[in-house]
């Protein structure tokens, strides 16, 4: 069997489908990935081809800083998908799509055309649509404050869906033959979409007629040993506590105000470059800088984690029981942050930009005992599971869409 995987943004939405990647091939599917050029390295790492679809996602995040033209940005991903996919795609029994919403469009509509089972897959359940929460807002289309009926707001959403991606989607859609859609939202999610996240940290909260399926988080297991300076830091002292903001932008400072705080609660400072090129604020030895590096194991030798609250940041601290404080840039970052406050295992800070004083506040509490207590606790209860589920069911939904007839009756 082959089958077809598409994302495009940061390293949180990659890392999931190399989790899938890896899962499909060891049960015997042949997988390739359309994704963005950065994570060429990642995929080699594990023998799955990489088709570089759209331009580099860390220009995007980490550009001038002017306003994102999200209309523009969003045509021409969904173009690239209607350009490139065909080809990639053909002879493929599955596409699974995830990342921006313009992508995973694009690559409906491809799969459609070919007659290909496809999912689409989410991280977070406030991406899905659901009649239990208010629905997430797009770029530029905020919903009203005093609307409370989440009927009326799913309503507006689907017209903002609309007004932003519809006119580029169906134009590339009547170029091959395919009809418009007129509820883009729901037509690219469909009515079973899957979510890519564990069913303690992220649970689905909708109703049961709801028919999203939860398959775990995608993950790949990492035996890369630590870099043999990094162990050697680690064994010389009580356990450091890491920050890191994965490929987000960091607010501004924060690598000073995150060393201070560390500090300031007598710990020593693993501190990770990522996208946003975080370094060290003086030469003392209290602070170690580390780029790629095996997260599952650093984690589980560290005090706390101080991060961005991705999804898979997120998950990889709760798994490895690792305390945890969540400054959220964006995106699903406010959710995972107080979903790591409810269950116990960490603080969420509030807001985005920290000052020392907050962040030393928000560590205090993430390093207090019971908190530790509750982390371990937690961690037994994470799923690692998710990428070997989700690629059975895949396999076997194509194998039943296979068989002839009569062997189904």
């Amino acid at each position: 069997m082959r089958v077809l995987l598409s994302t495009y943004g940061g390293r949180g939405d990659v890392e999931p489908l190399v989790g899938l990647a890896v899962g499909l091939q060891t049960l015997g599917a042949q997988v390739r990935v359309c994704a963005p050029p950065d994570c060429a390295e990642r995929l080699a790492e594990v023998g799955v081809p990489l088709v570089p679809v759209g331009p580099p996602v860390r220009a995007l995040v980490h550009g001038t800083g002017a306003p994102p033209d999200v209309p523009r940005i969003a045509a021409a991903l969904i173009a690239e998908q209607f350009d490139k996919l065909p080809a990639v795609a053909e002879g493929c029994d599955a596409l699974v799509a995830t990342g921006l919403f313009p992508v995973s469009a694009g690559a409906q509509s491809v799969a459609e055309k070919l007659g290909l089972r496809y999912v689409y897959a989410a991280y977070c359940p406030i991406f899905l649509p659901s009649s239990q929460y208010r629905p997430q807002p797009l770029p530029g289309r905020p919903l009203p404050a005093d609307v409370t009926d989440n009927r009326v707001l799913n309503e507006l959403n689907i017209q903002n869906y609309n007004a932003l991606f519809g006119d580029a989607l169906n134009t590339n859609r009547a170029s091959i033959g395919l009809p418009p859609v007129d509820n883009v939202r729901d037509h690219v999610f469909t009515g079973h979409p899957w979510l890519a996240a564990d069913p303690v940290l992220a649970p689905w909260p909708g109703l049961d007629g709801e028919a999203v399926v939860q398959t775990g988080a995608w993950t790949v297991p990492d035996a890369r040993p630590l870099p043999a300076e990094l162990a050697a830091f680690l064994a010389a002292g009580t356990p450091p506590v890491y920050v890191g903001f994965g490929s987000m932008r960091a607010p501004a400072d924060a690598a000073r105000m995150a060393i201070a705080a560390i500090r300031a609660q007598g710990r020593r400072a693993v501190v990770a470059r990522g996208w946003a090129d975080l370094v060290p604020i003086d030469d003392r030895d209290d602070c170690f800088a580390v780029g790629e590096v095996n997260q599952q194991q650093l984690f589980r030798r560290v005090a706390a984690v101080v991060h961005h609250g991705g999804a898979g940041t997120t998950t990889t601290a709760a798994r490895a029981g690792a305390p945890q404080v969540v400054v959220p840039q964006m995106a699903d970052q406010p959710y995972f942050a107080g979903r790591v406050a409810e269950l116990g295992i960490g603080a969420a800070h509030d807001g985005p930009t920290p000052t020392t004083e907050s962040l030393s506040a928000a560590l205090k509490t993430a390093l207090k005992p019971e908190i530790r207590v509750r982390a371990k606790a937690v961690a037994g209860t994470i799923r690692a599971d998710g990428a070997t589920v989700a690629a059975k069911l895949l396999l076997d939904a194509i194998s039943r869409e296979q068989q002839p007839n009569s062997d189904r009756s």
